[in-house]
């Protein structure tokens, strides 16, 4: 299920009986989006994921300042203000993911931000300062949960509905997957976004009839955005990490960071076999790394 504001090119699609949400906002793609290569044309979105319980709710991500009002409605769609909610930014560097950490926290019951392991979450990401230098204790909004080794968290402390964190196996900056057995879906980030369609309006979940996912395609898709380094490495670890998720998890649905969901287990094995395929043929035993100009595509 899918409901939408064509006004705002926002809308939420249902993931899993209201387990999980998608919460999509609406980005033309015209050269200044930095997740497409630089001659992609049309339309995705950028994706933020609210999985939900009675006793609370974790966020995934926290969207683009720009999308601030859109994304709040959109929440407020779904909990109330009183609701329990963990946040949780899968790039804990990075503006898509922890924009609007600070904000959420005013607006809704913002209970804690998890963390593999950097404290006082929300100091670092309240980017609202009017005056700058040390921030007192009680000052902090909400708690930071360091995750332990196992990189598990629970939705609304359920411990019925756990979430892994995985260490993403290929990532330009620090990176969080998170699979929710409870959906049987895997939250990519930035990976696995290569599909974006025509239409403002979508469609942002594809069941099992992508036609783009080519070796070819997700080659020049890779090259021409933030993996333009994967030419010519030694791509052995990085592929085996991958299958090892693939293994592991038994995935019904991809929910990349930005564009277009992917639903099916026939079409999700294709997108870790096309992306397999890519890493053996850019492996330095095949091809060498060479210098690419600015702005040369791939």
């Amino acid at each position: 299920m899918a409901t939408s504001n064509a006004a705002l090119n926002s809308s939420i699609t249902d993931l899993g009986e209201g387990k999980a949400y998608a919460l999509h906002n609406t980005m033309p793609l015209d050269g200044r989006v930095s997740a497409y290569p630089k001659s992609a044309r049309g339309f995705a979105p950028s994706n933020c994921y609210l999985l939900v319980e009675e006793s609370g709710a974790i966020l995934l991500d926290t969207g683009f300042n720009g999308h601030r009002r859109s994304l709040f409605e959109q929440i407020g769609s779904i909990i109330t203000s009183d609701t329990p909610l963990s946040i949780f930014p899968l790039r804990q560097n990075e503006f898509m993911s922890v924009g609007n950490v600070a904000a959420l926290a005013k607006e809704f019951n913002v209970v804690e931000c998890f963390s593999q392991g950097r404290e006082n979450m929300d100091f670092w990401f309240d980017f609202e300062l009017e005056e700058f230098g040390p921030k007192k204790e009680e000052d902090k909004l909400f708690p930071t949960t360091i995750l332990g080794a196992e990189l598990q968290c629970h939705v609304g402390g359920n411990t019925s509905r756990p979430i892994i964190g995985i260490n993403a196996p290929i990532r330009l900056i620090s990176t969080m997957w998170i699979y929710d057995e409870g959906t049987r879906t895997l939250f990519s980030s930035d990976m696995f976004s290569h599909v974006w369609q025509d239409n403002p309006d979508g469609p942002w979940l594809v069941v099992d009839d992508d036609k783009v996912t080519t070796s070819a395609f997700v080659s020049s898709f890779l090259l021409n955005t933030r993996y333009w380094w994967i030419e010519g490495i030694d791509t052995a670890t990085i592929r085996a990490g991958i299958a090892d998720v693939f293994d592991r998890c038994d995935i019904e649905t991809l929910a990349p960071g930005y564009g277009t969901i992917l639903r099916g287990r026939e079409l999700v094995e294709r997108q870790f076999t096309v992306l397999d395929e890519v890493l053996r043929d850019m492996d330095r035993s095949v091809v060498k790394s060479r210098y690419i100009p600015r702005d040369m595509e791939r």
